[in-house]
């Protein structure tokens, strides 16, 4: 990880978590939820939050050199009254 709760001042948004895996910057948006009974965590991320979160990654990304590859990922993340551990899932590549 390189980052958390990244903002910028010529944006309103901000992305959870900035990391490396192997080669390739990953820009994370993490939804936690105590319950499935409303819509999917990841279903959140709907196409204006995909944007925003693109339009920050585009500024962070200008300190990166242009060859740069990059990919946005979604974890949804539950907590279950009857469980000790979070449920974790990840969405790699998700569309923007």
């Amino acid at each position: 990880m390189v980052a958390r709760n990244f903002r910028t001042p010529n944006r309103r948004g901000e992305i959870d978590l900035i990391g490396w895996h192997e080669d390739i910057l990953c820009f994370v948006e993490v939804k936690t939820r105590t319950t499935h009974d409303v819509k999917p965590a990841e279903a959140a991320v709907d196409e204006d939050k995909r944007r925003e979160l693109l339009a920050v990654a585009r500024e962070y990304l200008r300190h990166q050199p242009p060859s740069c590859q990059w990919r946005l990922e979604v974890i949804s993340v539950y907590y279950d009254q009857q469980s000790d551990r979070p449920q974790i899932e990840l969405f790699r590549n998700v569309s923007i």
